[in-house]
């Protein structure tokens, strides 16, 4: 029989997209990670800061966690998971937050997902009508285009290095009456800074100040999306705080985003969880079980055997930690050192996540320019801030150290430095 070629596209292949779809716009970061990915196949010889995930050969997942999502698969744990998770892993994440964190949570408050990024979906998509207002600080991950997704107005706060590229209280304070929720990360993602114990306890005043005020006017709630799935990796003198933990009468308006895929570099194992209000959480449940964005069984019941073994938590954690740190403290000196030299960047020191903050200001050239010139120049691939939302050809970059060694990095700021010196002479 011969074979029929079908014409799957038509004349306008976009036409039958609805509004959303059509000026949906996809993610800058893995357009660019594409990009690099062409080069390399080419065979560029190419330093990669760009994907905020982990080469598994510099970053294996816990031992405890592999062997376990074996044993579970070997087990027959291949079935549906409930939808609001696996009661052990549930439980497990409750003791978790009661010895980690000394906070005490209902069973009914977690649910876990595949992935934080679903949590994240869900929360848009309980808490927002369209036309409500967002509030997110920039530059930060994927904010705008979950605001779009639900068709939220976003209100995008600019920040500045000054403060690490992290909100203020007061910074937030003239957008809380009219806001539905705002959108925080800590430990950054970009900028790999952390929000200040202080500025947390400050933050959630302000949140639960306005919700005082909305209950004597009967309105809707105020509510805090605080992703915090970067907050076992901290350096230096930088410590993570939660806004239940400083100011108790927060937690029922926050919603907190955690999970395995960066502490235990486990981000293709996608197990993420979320804590809030009973309602709001249960609500999530029931659209990510229409949608079926769960976690696979396995993986959770191996979850669950890491989070009840503090000691190998502790253990790779600790490694973990510092085989990132070295890196981050290598870029962070090299940077330091082409700044004494004249050379046009300067950066923040690390203070948690796998980023870098680094600002990079060749004449002549904007951000994208830049980009390219030391892609293509000094094989060296790093992300504009503009992919994190924040506007203006201002110079600033991330670098992401999950997928390279320090190998790689004593390789690369050589070439760095010579690409920068024959820009600043042309």
């Amino acid at each position: 029989m011969e074979k029929l070629h079908l014409d799957l596209d038509g004349g306008n292949p976009r036409r039958g997209l609805c509004g959303m779809a059509q000026s949906l716009v996809g993610s800058e970061i893995l357009k660019i990670a594409g990009e690099i990915r062409a080069k390399k196949l080419a065979g560029a010889k190419i330093a990669d800061f760009t994907v905020g995930d982990f080469s598994s050969r510099e970053f294996p997942i816990p031992d405890k966690l592999r062997d376990g999502i074996l044993r579970a698969l070997a087990a027959g744990e291949t079935n549906y998971p409930p939808s609001d998770g696996v009661l052990r892993l549930r439980e497990a994440v409750r003791d978790f937050w009661r010895e980690r964190l000394q906070l005490e949570v209902p069973l009914e408050s977690i649910l876990i997902a595949g992935g934080s990024r679903p949590v994240i979906y869900a929360a848009y998509r309980a808490l927002i009508e369209p036309g409500d207002v967002v509030v997110y600080p920039v530059p930060s991950w994927n904010n705008n285009h979950y605001c779009h997704l639900v068709g939220a107005r976003g209100v995008a706060l600019e920040t500045d290095p000054e403060h690490g590229f992290l909100p203020t209280a007061e910074s937030l304070r003239p957008h809380l009456g009219t806001a539905r929720m705002i959108a925080l990360c800590t430990p950054l993602n970009p900028a790999g800074t952390v929000l200040a114990p202080e500025e947390v306890k400050r933050i959630a005043e302000a949140v639960v100040a306005e919700n005082r005020r909305r209950d004597q006017a009967r309105e809707r709630p105020l509510y805090l999306l605080f992703d915090q799935v970067y907050w076992e990796l901290t350096f230096g003198s930088a410590r993570h705080e939660l806004p239940a933990r400083v100011v108790p009468e927060s937690a029922r308006y926050t919603i907190y985003v955690d999970g395995i895929s960066k502490a235990f570099a486990a981000t293709g194992v996608r197990v993420g969880w979320c804590v809030g209000p009973r309602a709001v959480v249960g609500a999530m449940k029931d659209i990510l079980g229409h949608v079926g964005a769960w976690a696979p069984r396995a993986e959770q019941v191996a979850t669950a055997e890491l989070l009840r073994d503090h000691s190998a938590m502790d253990q790779y954690l600790k490694e973990h930690t510092g085989r990132l740190q070295n890196r981050l403290d290598a870029l962070h000196e090299g940077f330091a050192r082409m700044a004494k030299a004249g050379l046009p960047v300067r950066d923040i020191a690390p203070q948690g996540a796998i980023y870098l903050s680094v600002q990079v200001r060749l004449p002549g050239r904007t951000n994208d320019q830049t980009r390219r010139y030391l892609l293509d120049e000094a094989g060296f691939a790093l992300v504009p801030f503009q992919a994190f939302g924040l506007a203006g050809e201002n110079g600033w970059f991330r670098l992401s150290a999950g997928a390279v060694s320090l190998r790689d990095i004593e390789e690369a700021l050589p070439r760095l430095e010579a690409a920068l010196r024959k820009a600043v002479k042309t």
